[in-house]
């Protein structure tokens, strides 16, 4: 198995109850909302609150949070490096949408203004 091959393995096996926090804590950090982080997992996901609190409760690995996900059409307006990868050049499409809430998450700590971040939201 190559390098990527396992790379992505990893992230799909990976449970959103464990980076849920830590995306919390960098944003928190930087003067952000937990509610803004809700608003931008609502954007690209279409859960709400409640549904994101389930899914944390059952430990759900991110393989099945984006399958259960109603991936937001503008998504693929997300561009840029986020981990050393350019998020529009990764292949595998469960990697592409993890980066692709990891690079919102991102620019949510950087202070990017809300409409930004949410590509195409009106």
């Amino acid at each position: 198995m190559d390098k990527s091959a396992t790379h992505d393995r990893r992230i799909s096996e990976m449970t959103f109850a464990s980076v849920y926090p830590l995306y919390l804590a960098k944003i928190v950090k930087k003067g952000r909302t937990e509610g803004e982080l809700h608003q931008v997992l609502s954007w690209l996901t279409g859960y709400d609150k409640k549904k994101l609190q389930e899914l944390i409760k059952a430990k759900v690995t991110f393989k099945t949070f984006f399958q259960q996900a109603s991936l937001n059409p503008n998504a693929p307006l997300i561009t840029g490096v986020i981990c050393g990868y350019r998020v529009e050049e990764i292949e595998n499409p469960l990697t592409q949408q993890v980066r692709y809430l990891d690079k919102l998450v991102d620019e949510l700590a950087k202070g990017r203004k809300m409409e930004k971040i949410l590509r195409g939201y009106e």
